[in-house]
């Protein structure tokens, strides 16, 4: 990996995350601030169920190749283009008054960043040797983080002096950034893949699509499926009660965001870096099996805030630990996932695990609110607790390291095979 690359990689995944972070955060606060209902505002976090549906178009990503654009690099050429020009449109319109407009062009710009985000994942899955693959998605996760900060805090933080229109311009330049990088960047292709984009191209859909079963036939697939259903679970949970409970406590929401958005993203992106280089020392066995047990003692801590020790220490202390962990355990979640990736269908395999665990995530934020309505917070806390501690005792039995055969084998990319 050279340094073009590894900024290529980075730049990819913080604009992926500038305008989501916009939509989730900042568009939120507009809306409200504009008069719009609580019904309006709510239906934004529905966009995140488009990263978890971007499975069902994964496989196409993998079968389509655009010619002399390349294949990987065609698709994030387009997707860059498609995002910066629907940006300027939704600048065209007024987010309160035009909100179903807006939305759907929201919309229309998540399916465009789960588009890039596939084609980008599969890039990295092919060009990451298995010893740099920590580091990798250690700078992915960080990279998504600094993305959500820039998006929600800086440009929202412009919005006064210049408007909605002047925000989404913005957003759009900053999604122009990685094009440069593409046009002079050279994709590298899988060595036996016939000689030939044209040989890649025959492959039929159907083999792609059936990846999304086959991944999980390879050897330890069913446990590996087992764990994505518990790992996240539990920290998941006490994240999406973060909100929420430091409401009750009486923060104002300028604190929250700048506790949540800025000091949480940046120990976030730290930490993930540094998960990156841990995986690489210790190897992902070890970074596994103690991110599961020191997950539970995370989760367990929030029992302070959450059953009503509101002081400044009592909720800072769990949340920073939360921090420190919540990105290492995407970082070496992520590394396993393209562990189990087969180079010829990177984007499909990567994005079924990927898509599982969001999904999993997500649940986890709904159901949150649902037992804090019944159980309390303490109750929910001890809930997501049993699920952590669950994770940690099975994970020496549901872990199995993926195979190094040749549909697992990480092909060596020369710097000679290269396509434009």
């Amino acid at each position: 990996m050279t340094p073009a690359r590894w900024a290529l990689l980075g730049s990819l995944y913080v604009t992926q995350f500038l305008a989501l972070g916009f939509f989730y955060i900042a568009l939120v606060v507009i809306l409200r601030g504009g008069g719009a209902s609580l019904d309006q505002v709510g239906i934004i976090p529905l966009l995140g169920l488009i990263w978890v549906a971007k499975v069902l178009w994964a496989p196409l990503v993998d079968w389509l190749s655009f010619g002399r654009l390349g294949h990987y690099r065609g698709w994030l050429i387009l997707m860059q283009i498609g995002v910066v020009a629907t940006l300027l449109v939704i600048g065209l319109f007024d987010p309160v008054a035009d909100f179903p407009i807006v939305f759907g062009l929201c919309a229309l710009v998540a399916v465009l960043c789960a588009t890039q985000d596939i084609a980008a994942d599969a890039l990295a899955c092919r060009m990451l040797p298995p010893d740099r693959r920590g580091v990798g998605n250690g700078l992915q996760a960080g990279s998504g983080l600094m993305g959500n900060m820039i998006g929600g805090g800086g440009v929202l933080m412009l919005y006064p002096h210049i408007g909605w229109q002047g925000c989404m311009v913005v957003l759009a330049v900053g999604v122009l950034a990685p094009l440069a990088q593409l046009i002079v960047f050279r994709e590298p292709r899988l060595r036996g893949a016939g000689g030939s984009q044209q040989g890649s191209q025959r492959k039929r859909l159907w083999a792609h699509s059936r990846r999304l079963v086959e991944v999980w036939r390879q050897p330890g697939g069913g446990g590996w499926f087992v764990m994505l259903l518990l790992y996240p679970f539990g920290l998941a949970t006490v994240y999406y009660l973060t909100t929420p409970m430091l409401v009750d406590a009486g923060w104002s929401p300028e604190r929250i965001g700048f506790t949540l958005n800025v000091v949480g993203a940046l120990i976030g992106m730290s930490a993930a870096l540094g998960a990156g280089w841990l995986i690489q020392r210790l190897g992902r066995k070890r970074v596994l099996f103690g991110g599961a047990m020191m997950q539970v003692v995370v989760v367990l801590l929030f029992l302070i805030p959450a059953s009503g020790h509101t002081g400044t220490w009592a909720v800072l202390l769990p949340l920073t630990v939360m921090f420190l962990l919540f990105s290492p355990m995407v970082t070496i979640m992520t590394t396993l996932m393209m562990d189990r990736v087969a180079p010829a269908h990177a984007g499909t395999d990567f994005t079924v695990q990927y898509s599982l665990y969001t999904m999993v995530a997500t649940l986890a934020g709904v159901s949150a609110y649902q037992f804090a309505a019944v159980l309390g917070y303490p109750g929910t806390v001890v809930v997501a607790g049993g699920v952590a501690a669950l994770s940690a005792l099975c994970a020496p039995f549901l872990y199995r390291p993926a195979g190094r055969g040749p549909a697992q084998a990480t092909p060596r990319l020369p710097q000679t095979a290269e396509t434009h």
